[in-house]
């Protein structure tokens, strides 16, 4: 029996600095800080765009200091802390709760990875405690038991596993039984911090994010089919076609040009032969793939391997961000200076891509001013006409001080992979990058 998700809540980034990833989510990313959460020892904070949620901890290492946000320091310095919030709702795992809650941490388990990272995807359930037996039952392990959290609002229950891509766990979030608007304990803000005045809010009109769209691993070499299995096993996920050619066992393959890339896609889905239905098939929220990224066995160090060095281990390698309007908000994250990866001059260019951008009414020289890429569907694999079947993507560049996670702006009108026409341009724009980075520091 697998433990089937509901929805994707929220993402954790692990920070020796939250103070500056948090200025990065408010002031460039455009996302709104909008609860918050301190103790003594540590301060999560909840970031929002659309139903895109990442709650940002600081490092159990790092020293404790208030966060400091253009704009919001003097709400967040009112904010109380809270002790002792969590008791257990199994019998087993006593020890391992009391050292959990010694760390003052809600939600997620403790951070203390080497570097800063983005480790937690936490899903929503229907029954945490029964998932939980679930995957006892399939030799999960369980870093977190069965733990209830209330506030006046109600209460939730969650249990944290650990899965089988390094440093990455999941939380698994029973809310069923709470009415609050987020989670217990976390104190939320009277207004969104980057819509505190009438200037940020017009600019934040211009950010059209609403979801998650994918998340994409870095996996060492042939480890795709066990990560595959774990989450098909554990969590009932099912095989996701990057493209209509893809081959079933190896994925879909890039070995021209030096890429040597092997991308596998999953969905979580909930089988309808249990005679339930996830909740955003009815309300039109949109779910969240997932996406393997593996180097082919005797190819040449690319930067699945730099991520792999650089984060000492595999990981979230990106966070794909859906937005309705991808030049309007890649416009506006420029303005305020975030970073985007830029194809090869010839990208917009080449014959075949220009005719393909120009035949879907796109403008190549607006593209090419913010580097977005697009990527038409092929009509043999078109349900609607070509012209509608496309997308458009643009990646920023690390948001950490290591060459590790980045995140990605996509657009789809209709295309439903990840733009797998484009993945020369990108690799190579980020092995570009790399290179630099590295040719730099060796000049220093």
């Amino acid at each position: 029996m697998a433990a089937y998700l509901n929805r994707l809540h929220h993402i954790s980034l692990q920070c020796s600095n939250v103070s500056k990833i948090a200025y990065d989510l408010v002031s460039k990313f455009k996302f709104d800080l909008f609860a918050s959460r301190q103790t003594e020892k540590t301060g999560q904070y909840a970031f929002r765009r659309g139903s895109a949620v990442f709650i940002v901890n600081q490092k159990s290492h790092s020293v404790r200091h208030e966060l400091t946000v253009p704009g919001c320091q003097s709400r967040l310095s009112s904010l109380p802390s809270f002790h002792d919030l969590t008791d257990s709702c199994a019998s087993i795992g006593d020890k391992n709760l009391e050292l959990h809650d010694k760390q003052n941490l809600l939600y997620d388990d403790h951070p203390n990875y080497v570097v800063d990272t983005a480790s937690n995807v936490c899903f929503e359930v229907e029954n945490a405690d029964r998932s939980f037996h679930a995957l006892v039952d399939q030799g999960c392990e369980i870093l977190v038991p069965p733990t209830k959290v209330h506030d006046d609002d109600g209460f939730v229950t969650y249990c944290i596993v650990k899965s089988v891509v390094g440093n990455v766990c999941h939380t698994l979030l029973d809310k069923s039984k709470y009415h609050g608007t987020f989670l217990p304990h976390f104190a939320e803000l009277e207004s969104s911090i980057s819509t505190s005045s009438s200037k940020s809010h017009k600019t934040n009109v211009q950010c059209h994010i609403t979801h998650f769209d994918h998340i994409t691993y870095a996996c060492p070499r042939r480890s795709t089919r066990e990560v595959m299995q774990w989450y098909k096993k554990l969590f009932g996920f099912q095989r996701f076609f990057i493209n209509s050619d893809e081959d079933l066992n190896e994925g879909y393959v890039l070995d021209q040009g030096g890429i040597g890339l092997r991308l596998t896609a999953m969905e979580y889905w909930k089988c309808s032969e249990m005679g339930i239905t996830l909740p955003f098939k009815k309300t039109m929220e949109p779910d969240c793939k997932f996406v393997i990224a593996e180097s082919l066995p005797e190819q040449g160090k690319n930067v699945v391997d730099t991520f792999l060095e650089q984060h000492r281990g595999p990981g979230i390698h990106h966070i794909g961000l859906y937005t309705s309007d991808i030049v309007k908000t890649a416009q506006t994250m420029t303005e305020a200076r975030v970073e985007f990866f830029s194809p090869p001059p010839a990208y917009y260019s080449e014959v075949g891509k220009l005719h393909e951008i120009e035949r879907v009414g796109c403008d190549p020289l607006k593209l090419s001013q913010y580097g977005i890429l697009l990527d038409a569907a092929l009509e043999k694999e078109a349900r609607l006409p070509s012209t509608e079947r496309y997308l458009l993507q643009v990646f920023t560049k690390p948001i950490f001080a290591e060459d590790t996670l980045f995140l990605e702006l996509i657009e789809r009108r209709g295309a439903t992979g990840f733009g797998e026409g484009n993945i020369r341009a990108l690799w190579r724009s980020v092995q570009a990058y790399t290179e630099k980075e590295k040719a730099d520091a060796g000049k220093k």
